[in-house]
């Protein structure tokens, strides 16, 4: 089977993990936070666990562009026209709705909307338009690290790198339970020890995907990283990971074909949109149908009905185009010398 099957598959995989987010924060979160008016009959607790499979995911997706890209500005153009065109979109659209619809306790000011421009605004304090967006500075700040170590030892090095960062979550993992020695939480942020051992899942199994080579030191990697959540996080959490590695490999492979369905591969298009807008949007759209009686699964879906609307109107008229120009105006000027081939 060729690339495009394998990498749909994958998309779709993504669109499921966007679903799932979806869900939880319309169901068990949003009965957290503001109470629905009716008891319900179907939650999705551990929805949120989709975000872990979106980290999964992005570590896959990195170490192939990475390899797939010769200079370090080709990696930045790559992801910064991926990230940002769609993200100022539904940064607008959730701060614009938000105040129309109404949302307690979730509206901000032009000030955090200027600043939520950057996309690293919880870094110095400043809260975000919409909750969901701590995840973009988790990769942003994982796309910083892979870049730099990949550069200086390739596909070595970032292996290196992973390494270390999960020795240091299991040391941080067992000083606090010896000691109490904790870590601040910005610290643990900058070196991504609650989520790095997700990402260097992903990237083992690309790694493990390839064709030949010595694959021991891949192999190891997952299993490391699976201790690392085992030891730090529980054995459940470190068994569901293991399922998602598994997943992602036959995905991969292509050997989930029903995962090729129409409605999951659009799902997955809209993926990344519809996780960025969902959340703000959607619970002010079900606190006003709830308000005016409407039954609550009925309003559930119909936020999500409205959500993905939203999603696919972004993903076609900003994010795609967008992309489509920023990396043909950065071709243009910048002719692309042959990659280098990769090490490790």
């Amino acid at each position: 089977m060729n690339a495009a099957p394998r990498l749909a598959q994958v998309d779709a995989l993504r669109g499921i993990a966007a679903l799932a987010v979806v869900l939880f924060h319309y169901t068990t979160r949003y009965d957290q936070l503001f109470g629905h008016a009716q008891p319900l009959r179907l939650a999705v607790p551990f929805g949120h666990l989709g975000v872990n499979l979106f980290f999964m995911i992005s570590g896959f997706v990195i170490f192939m562009t990475l390899e797939r890209t010769a200079r370090p500005m080709d990696f930045v153009v790559s992801r910064f026209s991926r990230l940002y065109p769609a993200y100022w979109g539904a940064l607008l659209l959730s701060f614009t709705l938000t105040h129309l619809l109404g949302l307690p306790g979730k509206t901000v000011g032009w000030e955090v909307l200027l600043a939520n421009l950057t996309m690293v605004q919880g870094f110095f304090g400043v809260p975000h338009v919409d909750n969901v967006y701590w995840t973009l500075e988790v990769e942003l700040l994982f796309y910083g690290w892979a870049l730099a170590s990949f550069r200086l030892g390739g596909g070595a090095g970032l292996r290196h790198f992973l390494f270390a960062c999960l020795a240091l979550r299991l040391v941080y993992t067992g000083a606090l339970a010896a000691w109490g020695l904790d870590l601040p939480w910005i610290g643990q942020r900058w070196l991504l020890l609650p989520y790095i051992a997700w990402f260097a899942l992903g990237v083992s199994v690309y790694r493990l995907s390839r064709a030949g080579g010595d694959r021991r030191w891949d192999r190891a990697l997952a299993v490391a990283a699976l201790l690392a959540i085992g030891l730090a996080d529980g054995w459940q959490l470190a068994a569901l990971a293991a399922v998602f590695h598994l997943v992602l490999q036959g995905a991969v492979r292509g050997r989930w074909t029903w995962l090729e369905h129409p409605l999951l591969l659009w799902l997955g298009t809209i993926s990344y949109t519809l996780y960025l807008l969902h959340e703000n949007i959607g619970w002010a759209l079900i606190r006003r149908l709830e308000g005016w009686g409407m039954e609550v699964h009925l309003a559930i879906l119909l936020a999500m009905a409205v959500s993905a609307g939203l999603a696919h109107g972004l993903t076609r008229m900003v994010e795609q185009p967008a992309m489509r120009w920023i990396r043909g105006r950065y071709r243009a000027r910048s002719p692309a010398p042959s990659a280098a081939p990769a090490q490790g």
